[in-house]
């Protein structure tokens, strides 16, 4: 993309995750209302905003950037990948820039002698800022390792019962994901680790929330392994959760959900169909000149068959899950039911709405309108 594609694109973007942020705080917000979905969602938000912030500071002194322009309106995954090696050599690598001061420092001393523009300097800061970006745990990796948020015990089976995310930025599709699984644990030692005799959270047992893996440990690892097998947009979520029910004897997944954000359509830069890129070329501010899509997926279990045990053998529990035949495009997703959202500034809706395809662009998604820093939806 040439810089002025790469300015408009990164201000548009910042634009639809300010907004997302902005809607997820709303309690009128779908997500808001879905038990912890918003606040985990959020945390992975802040995670895609830290790698959009490296990405921009690294376009300063790399020569190519690009994004899949006709699928998700995401960077490529190379560029994912690259964060993720460089991640790996951070220390090595800021050895060998002068600290920002030393760096702005020279800038002003540059400026005044040569009468240039020091590009090789303002590059050299870029490249430093870049680096420190990617300290910690701020970037969307390949994979998000799991975590897990919340802890219960199910009254009828006397089960730990327990929700754990984790986040995969898909390679073919160039989708950010997030997965959130709330499933119970049949392992006797967890059990009886953390819950007492009368089949409650034992008080005197402290849970340190959240916990960085599966809560149990002894399958901690294992888990780790499956969600970086499993966690490809091309499985379906019945897949995906047969295949972990399969996996683990003891674990038995009750709801798994998926939240696939994009596509995203930025005027001048995606090319995601001539009608939304007609409508949006006429807004006038660029930054204001996108629409952000996202799906959230979910599958629930209908029912367990119980563990059969005899003198030949048997079998453990296992869950039946619940796929809405029904509806031909729930059947397609292997999902119980899904919501698709689109989320678009005032000015951009204007646009939309004055043309005679605003149904067309709006069919099957709940439309939300970004205006002054607040989400107006339910239109």
């Amino acid at each position: 993309m040439t810089q002025s594609k790469v300015e408009r694109y990164f201000a548009s973007m910042d634009g639809a995750l300010a907004g997302l942020d902005a809607f997820l705080n709303e309690e009128t917000s779908p997500l808001y209302n879905h038990d912890l979905i918003g606040a985990i969602v959020d945390f992975y938000l802040g995670r895609l905003k830290g790698s959009m912030s490296a990405w921009r500071n690294q376009v300063s002194f790399v020569d190519r950037f690009a994004i899949s322009q006709a699928e998700s309106g995401f960077p490529i995954f190379q560029h994912v990948l690259d964060l993720e090696n460089d991640r790996g050599r951070i220390e090595e690598k800021l050895k060998t820039i002068p600290s920002d001061a030393e760096l702005r420092a020279d800038m002003v001393d540059y400026i005044f002698t040569k009468k240039k523009k020091p590009e090789a300097l303002q590059k050299a800061i870029a490249e430093r800022l870049y680096y420190e970006e990617l300290k910690g745990e701020k970037v969307f990796s390949p994979l998000v390792l799991p975590r897990t948020v919340k802890l219960s015990v199910n009254p009828r089976t006397k089960r730990p019962y327990y929700i754990v995310h984790w986040g995969a930025f898909d390679g073919v599709a160039n989708l950010p994901l997030v997965y959130v699984l709330a499933v119970e644990d049949s392992s006797k030692k967890l059990a009886s680790h953390i819950i007492d005799k009368h089949g409650k959270l034992d008080p005197n047992v402290e849970v340190q929330l959240p916990v960085d893996g599966l809560l149990n440990p002894e399958l901690a690892q294992q888990f780790d392994e499956f969600c970086e097998k499993n966690s490809s947009y091309g499985l379906t979520l019945s897949t995906i959760a047969t295949n972990l029910d399969h996996d683990f004897d003891t674990l038995h997944p009750k709801q798994l959900r998926r939240f696939v954000l994009g596509p995203f359509y930025s005027a001048g830069v995606t090319s995601h169909g001539k009608i939304v890129e007609k409508i949006l070329d006429k807004v006038n501010q660029p930054e204001n000149a996108w629409l952000m899509t996202w799906t959230m997926q979910e599958l629930y279990s209908l029912h367990e068959k119980p563990a059969k045990r005899g003198l030949w053998g048997g079998s453990p529990a296992r869950d039946e899950f619940h796929i809405n035949t029904d509806d031909l495009e729930c059947a397609r997703q292997g999902v119980s039911n899904f919501e698709r959202h689109a989320l678009v500034p005032h000015e951009a809706y204007q646009a939309i709405f004055a043309s005679d395809d605003h149904d067309e662009i709006f069919n099957g998604y709940e439309t939300h309108i970004l205006a002054g820093g607040n989400v107006i939806s339910h239109l």
